[in-house]
């Protein structure tokens, strides 16, 4: 679903300008690094999964949150 939206904002550039592109950036960047942190989360949440059966889905979920408020506070930073 997310990626979705990268389609959107692709589109939506191509077809007004890319003027402020570093709000284009920003917005494309967030969505595709949300995208990747929840697969990320997903993975380690999985109990058929072998390699992250010793890590708690508390922890990965904190991991989950904490790479998020780093992914968007460096993505407001971006935007200035």
């Amino acid at each position: 679903m997310l990626l979705f939206y990268v389609a959107k904002q692709v589109a939506y550039m191509g077809i007004v300008g890319s003027f402020p592109f570093n709000s284009f950036l920003s917005g494309v960047l967030s969505c595709i690094g949300t995208a990747v942190l929840a697969v990320c989360l997903r993975i380690q949440v999985n109990k058929d999964n072998k390699e992250f059966k010793d890590l708690p889905p508390e922890r990965a979920f904190a991991d989950f949150v904490l790479c998020n408020l780093v992914l968007h506070l460096v993505i407001m930073n971006f935007l200035g």
